[in-house]
């Protein structure tokens, strides 16, 4: 749970389709203490790679206080 009180769950989805099985990592983000509602991502395995590099680097920046190197860089579309 946040701080903010949203809760956020990881889990692997996976379609089955008729050619082949698709695999998605599903990204939930619940509503907040005040209802606001939440949302979800399906990512692929590369995205959800992307995702975690960006938070782990972020992550580390505000644990030393630093101010991130240049514009913030979206995940891989």
């Amino acid at each position: 749970m946040t701080t903010c009180g949203r809760r956020i769950a990881v889990r692997r989805l996976r379609l089955a389709t008729a050619d082949r099985p698709i695999s998605r990592i599903a990204l939930d983000v619940g509503p907040d203490r005040g209802g606001e509602p939440g949302t979800w991502a399906a990512l692929t395995a590369g995205e959800a790679r992307d995702l975690a590099d960006l938070l782990l680097r972020h992550a580390g920046q505000a644990e030393q206080g630093a101010e991130p190197a240049g514009p913030a860089r979206e995940a891989a579309p």
